[in-house]
């Protein structure tokens, strides 16, 4: 689901812009949530960090747009801002609250549509890691969500996804790194594994939810063991 706000002092104009996303929702089997504001200052006090996308018009009495963008920012690194205004010199001021865009009202369905789609998109992109893997044969894109464990082989490495297996030229310690931050931890120093795929560990031996059997080893058990606690503590 994707939960948007609209902030802007004209009622009329929101509930517009509530129509075209509805429409925009319906057209595209798209489950959006829709929040009102009708004012900077109603939106800072009543923020739901849940949002994903805000319409904020630049343009308010109590606070204005700019304000209010420069408080969310405060509370929400993450969170998309496409400006609404009527006058185009707000626009590159905007920009410094990482906006992702701005708009001139009245807004169009087809530059809604077009706006949404490109956020849609970067957001899946952003949701659906992958790392780039290149060998002999090219240069691949595996993601994450799909790779089960990565072990050294024949010096170089070794990618078990669900579809295949990959070569890859990096080394064990540098792709570790990289891909720690999305739930790998080594298990063995010529094993890293995607926890979300573990089933459970008995004694030096991972089982993993496709039946494959891992091995840990001693010097490592117990960080890893606090690794998947903690994985599956937020996982609860």
């Amino acid at each position: 689901m994707i939960h948007i706000a609209i902030c802007d002092d004209e009622h009329q104009f929101v509930d517009s812009l509530t129509e075209q996303i509805r429409q925009y929702a319906l057209e595209n089997s798209e489950e959006i949530k829709i929040t009102t504001y009708y004012d900077g200052l109603e939106l800072v006090e009543k923020y739901d960090t849940t949002t994903d996308l805000v319409f904020l018009d630049i343009q308010m009495k109590l606070v204005d747009g700019l304000r209010a963008a420069k408080r969310l920012r405060e509370m929400d690194e993450k969170v998309g801002i496409i400006f609404l205004t009527t006058l185009t010199q707000y626009g590159l001021e905007g920009y410094k609250y990482q906006a992702i865009d701005y708009v001139i009202k009245p807004i169009r369905y087809a530059r809604l549509k077009s706006e949404l789609d490109r956020f849609i998109a970067r957001r899946r992109r952003e949701e659906s890691p992958f790392i780039a893997v290149n060998n002999d044969s090219g240069r691949y894109k595996v993601m994450l969500n799909s790779l089960r464990y990565v072990e050294t082989f024949n010096r170089n490495l070794l990618f078990h996804t669900e579809q295949e297996n990959i070569i890859c030229y990096r080394s064990m310690k540098e792709v570790a790194q990289e891909l720690a931050p999305h739930g790998f931890v080594r298990c063995h120093s010529g094993y890293l594994i995607n926890l979300f795929y573990v089933k459970g560990v008995k004694k030096l031996e991972i089982t993993l939810l496709t039946g494959e059997m891992i091995p840990i080893s001693q010097p490592k058990r117990k960080e890893f063991m606090e690794q998947l606690t903690e994985y599956w503590g937020d996982m609860l």
